[in-house]
């Protein structure tokens, strides 16, 4: 509906101009390699490994990638891409820094059912300055119709990893492709793999992205989208769609809202090459909802009011701007994502555990600090949904968590 799909002739819309001659224009394909660089996820980066040049001077004279998808650009697309304008493989964006860049697939295909590649790649893993290791899924593990039945990675593409750590002059760079969760654990408990990156399916620039990103031309800045399960979370029954968590018949939740089990990554999760503080600047004392005549309800030891019965005025009243001040304390300029949560009050057992309000991204100079702001909607954020289904506020203490900083700040009828 946004399109205007539905506002008469799409050709009189806002998009009827588009046509032939805006495929793959410059500005297309720019926003392509900055989608890219924007979403990669740095997990993992032990002894600071990363990036590979420092001040734009690198002293790595060769690298050896390794993995069935380093020079396989296809395989970055992922599913409903539609044609690239442009393809560029890692190796090809690897090469660009580095010419002496050396390929070898060690598996031949993402299943990694035979150790017959694994030879070579240990070879030039031993040989090389730097190894980095891509892998992960692709299209013939997960797409319509193609659910995964594990949470590990495909195959022998752990041994092949650990094969190629051993065999390293230094600790390897691991990337990993698809776009769903991995149970990765053994890896980041790998002293042997320094680094660990996400990049999804990046698309037709994501073989430049991740070079920019290895080598320290762009600071990575993206976040999780989702929670990282262990392998045993493929025993929970697909189609128990519960959300909240009922431990008392060994069912642990899903997603970060109410998944009570171990994780290997958190939703959320992002390193970066500096450092980030995040404080709050100003949020009101309290939030005053001054409409008397709606109903007070209660249930164990807490006040609370329906949603639907406030008038969508009053929730207007409410909104509020959490000023949010962002200092970069490193030594290198960078964008920092900020989120913000609500910890709600245990108004009833099923609440969750926290509820994401909103984001953003700001760009921070090296030992500075810049302003921004999410605005809360009281009646949209802070409140839960109870189990039949209502939306309620609860008239209690109410937690905003930015970071590490809990700020808990009253709902109070006036």
């Amino acid at each position: 509906m946004r399109l205007g799909l539905f506002d008469g002739n799409p050709a009189k819309g806002k998009f009827g101009m588009l046509g032939p001659q805006n495929v793959c224009s410059e500005e297309h394909k720019e926003l392509a390699l900055e989608a890219a660089r924007q979403s990669i996820v740095l997990l993992k980066n032990e002894q600071s490994i990363l990036p590979l040049s420092i001040d734009g001077i690198t002293r790595i004279k060769s690298i050896g990638v390794i993995g069935p998808i380093a020079n396989n650009s296809a395989e970055l697309l992922g599913d409903y891409s539609g044609y690239p304008c442009e393809m560029k493989s890692i190796v090809d964006g690897l090469k660009a820094f580095v010419p002496n860049t050396i390929y070898a697939p060690g598996c031949f295909d993402v299943q990694c059912y035979s150790f017959d590649g694994f030879a070579e790649a240990v070879r030039i893993a031993s040989t090389v300055d730097v190894v980095v290791v891509i892998a992960g899924l692709d299209l013939s593990q997960e797409t319509e119709g193609r659910d995964r039945m594990s949470l590990l990675l495909p195959g022998n593409q752990m041994k092949l990893i650990s094969a190629i750590a051993d065999a390293s002059k230094r600790p390897l760079v691991l990337v990993l492709t698809g776009g769903g969760p991995l149970d990765i654990l053994s890896a980041k408990q790998d002293p042997l793999i320094a680094s660990i990156l996400w990049v999804g399916y990046p698309g037709e620039a994501g073989g430049q992205a991740l070079a920019e990103v290895l080598f320290g031309v762009v600071n990575p800045s993206g976040r999780l989208p989702m929670t990282w399960y262990p392998e045993s979370f493929a025993n929970v029954p697909m189609n128990d769609m519960r959300m909240r968590s009922d431990m008392a018949h060994g069912y642990p939740g899903r997603t970060y809202r109410f998944y009570t089990g171990e994780r290997a990554y958190n939703f959320g999760e992002g390193l970066s090459y500096t450092s980030y503080t995040s404080n709050f600047i100003s949020i009101p004392t309290r939030i005053c909802l001054s409409a008397s005549s709606i109903r007070t309800y209660s249930r164990k030891g807490f006040d609370y009011v329906v949603v639907d019965e406030i008038p969508s005025q009053t929730c207007d009243l409410m909104k509020f701007d959490a000023n949010i001040c962002v200092n970069n304390t490193g030594n290198m300029a960078g964008s920092h994502a900020v989120l913000l949560f609500c910890e709600p009050p245990k108004i009833f057992e099923s609440v969750p555990l926290k509820q994401l309000i909103g984001f953003t991204k700001v760009h921070v100079e090296a030992n500075s600090a810049t302003e921004t702001s999410i605005t809360v909607d009281p009646c949209k954020h802070l409140s839960v949904v109870d189990e039949e289904g209502t939306r309620v506020l609860p008239l209690a203490w109410t937690g905003l968590k930015l970071e590490q900083e809990l700020l808990l700040l009253p709902i109070k009828k006036c």
